[in-house]
């Protein structure tokens, strides 16, 4: 329970002062020992801490998903192993697991919602690395569009399906090889695009090198750069821009 419920709680009297305190003292954060558990991100960002799970020891994980889960918060995994994610359910079945995408999951309360975002990728390759930002991206409360295989291999499946862009606050594009997707994209529509390398090419692609440098290059207006293979930070960016679009700086909604 983060502390805005806490209060929530103690001013409809479903919890007393003294239990309230006893909340509050593990804020802002809760130390395990091996993590730091950040309880405060949410009233601080608008997002609950996000979990990198790639390189973690399983028992770490599993002790960190297991605290998280019992806030009753819901709790957000990515790069979770086939491994990690079972282990993890084993002992928290409230735990689910995407495995194209590598995202563990516990939801206690579906968020509502809100507007719209489209993400789309250059190749079948690159479908993990959006599923990614496109689970993150639904997961924290936005409605996301899909569009695969649309490359610049074969502009022509790209044109034919403009009409998925309509409505959209944002757009991510996800690229291997030489990374074009996205400044294609930018030049024929009227949002922010989000452009994502991926490490998906032949050896002088350079592991998305490649594709990172066409991104950060393309003379197309509108694009933001992320990190190779960075699927999480794309789809936290595009929710944080459709949640803008949507609500405008009224921050109390």
């Amino acid at each position: 329970m983060d502390v805005s419920a806490v209060l929530a709680a103690v001013r409809s009297g479903e919890l007393d002062t003294k239990e309230a305190e006893k909340m509050l003292k593990k804020l802002p954060y809760e130390d395990l020992g091996y993590a730091k558990i950040d309880h405060h991100r949410r009233v601080r960002q608008g997002f609950e801490e996000v979990i990198y799970c790639q390189g973690k020891e399983t028992e770490h994980l599993v002790g960190i998903c297991r605290r998280m889960a019992e806030e009753g918060i819901n709790v957000l995994g990515t790069r979770a192993s086939k491994e990690q994610a079972e282990a993890v359910m084993r002992e928290v079945p409230v735990f689910t697991y995407e495995p194209v995408a590598r995202l563990l999951k516990a939801e206690f309360t579906i968020p509502d919602r809100i507007g719209r975002i489209a993400v789309c990728t250059g190749g079948t390759a690159d479908i993990p690395v959006a599923e990614e930002a496109a689970g993150v991206a639904e997961f924290f409360g936005t409605n996301v569009s899909r569009l695969f295989d649309v490359g610049v291999a074969g502009i022509h499946r790209l044109l034919r399906n403009l009409s998925i862009f309509e409505g959209v606050n944002c757009v991510i594009a996800v690229a291997g090889m030489e990374g074009a997707l996205p400044g294609v994209v930018a030049g024929l529509v009227d949002v922010p695009v989000i452009a994502v390398p991926t490490s998906v090419g032949y050896g002088a692609s350079f592991q998305g090198l490649s594709a990172l440098l066409t991104m950060i290059n393309s003379c197309a207006n509108g694009i933001t750069v992320v990190n190779i293979d960075n699927g999480y930070g794309a789809g936290y960016v595009a929710t944080q821009i459709n949640r803008l679009a949507v609500r405008g700086n009224d921050r109390n909604r």
